[in-house]
């Protein structure tokens, strides 16, 4: 039986306990927050997305406030690790010394220095850690992936992603709106996409990017060209300064020389190929969402499965990157190079 602590119990620590607690062989032993009135807190819905209203079984875990203890007392195989971006690097790198398997959040960590220091201490610890890049994961991107990776319908023309959403205001102290912790909009949000173009694409050559300001000054708004060297269009858009009323939209259309992929959570059906010739049609894809099949993949990794690479660890450093450059480009208003 694998013993998981979950450190950070908010939308997404309520998320990763409701997928390790559908996962067989694992159990959610002990609980780390800060948070004294957490019990009744966990009752409230909160998050931009389903899946996070798991009722939890207090009685059945050990609730730690202090990291150190739980690291001390929790008798843990693996950590998932919830908590603001601001805090990753230094929980990670503490949890992997300990001898801790990490199943960390996205996005890595701040910036890419921090990146590199996580690298370095999972290597060090002969651990596993992995970022949760759950879009990766998605059965729908994940079937997009294949199919065109497959070639079936030719080289990819255009692709757009989008992810809008309201400003999230559920978490504690407001850190998503605060840059310093959180990376802001780009880095909290947008980087879904970003992380997935380049799974699709590789790095791209360049970024140009446009951002959008709150009366703040904080840029919650941003779209980016991501630039290859070659004719095809790839752009991502993303931002939380939508209204309360609009709801959450992810979305994308893969446009290739013999069918366009299309995908957008707000529509029945919200998958489909639509090929050159016939009609369109919805494949089957895998069961269960992002969150849990990362969660499985991450279980199977360290109980030394075999398993397909999905993302690495120098693939979520260089995501950070990618977006670092898209924040520098909407700051200078000018392309920025990668290469």
């Amino acid at each position: 039986m694998t013993k998981v602590g979950i450190v950070g119990f908010g939308f997404m620590g309520r998320m990763h306990y409701r997928c390790w607690k559908g996962l067989q062989g694992a159990e959610v032993v002990a609980i780390c927050d800060s948070n004294p009135n957490i019990v009744e807190d966990t009752k409230k819905a909160v998050g931009n997305i389903g899946g996070s209203d798991e009722e939890v079984d207090f009685e059945r875990v050990d609730l730690y406030s202090d990291f150190k203890e739980m690291l001390a007392g929790g008798d843990l195989d693996a950590l998932s690790l919830t908590l603001p971006t601001y805090l990753h690097a230094d929980y990670s790198i503490e949890a992997l010394s300990a001898g801790l398997n990490v199943l960390c959040e996205k996005p890595m960590a701040l910036n890419v220095k921090d990146c590199e220091r996580m690298i370095s201490a999972a290597k060090k610890s002969g651990k596993v850690l992995q970022i949760g890049h759950c879009v990766r994961f998605w059965p729908e991107y994940a079937k997009a992936k294949e199919i065109v990776d497959g070639g079936e319908y030719g080289d990819v023309i255009a692709a757009t992603f989008q992810r809008l959403g309201a400003v999230p205001t559920w978490s504690i102290d407001n850190w998503f709106i605060d840059e310093k912790r959180s990376g802001g909009a780009a880095l909290d949000l947008h980087i879904h996409d970003t992380d997935f173009v380049q799974y699709l694409f590789g790095t791209p050559k360049a970024v140009c990017s446009i951002g959008g300001e709150a009366p703040s000054g904080n840029v919650v708004h941003i779209v980016t060209q991501y630039l290859y060297g070659d004719r095809k269009a790839v752009t991502a858009e993303g931002g939380w300064a939508m209204m309360p009323g609009f709801g959450f939209e992810m979305s994308f259309n893969i446009v290739m020389e013999k069918g366009t992929i299309v995908y957008d959570l707000t529509r029945d059906p919200a998958f489909k190929v639509c090929p050159a010739e016939g009609d369109a049609f919805t494949p089957e894809v895998e069961q269960g969402d992002g969150y849990t099949l990362q969660t499985a993949h991450f279980a199977k990794m360290i109980a030394g499965e075999d398993v397909p690479s999905v993302t690495t660890l120098e693939e979520s450093l260089n995501s950070v990157k990618i977006v670092q450059a898209e924040k520098e480009s909407v700051k200078k208003q000018e392309k920025m190079p990668l290469a």
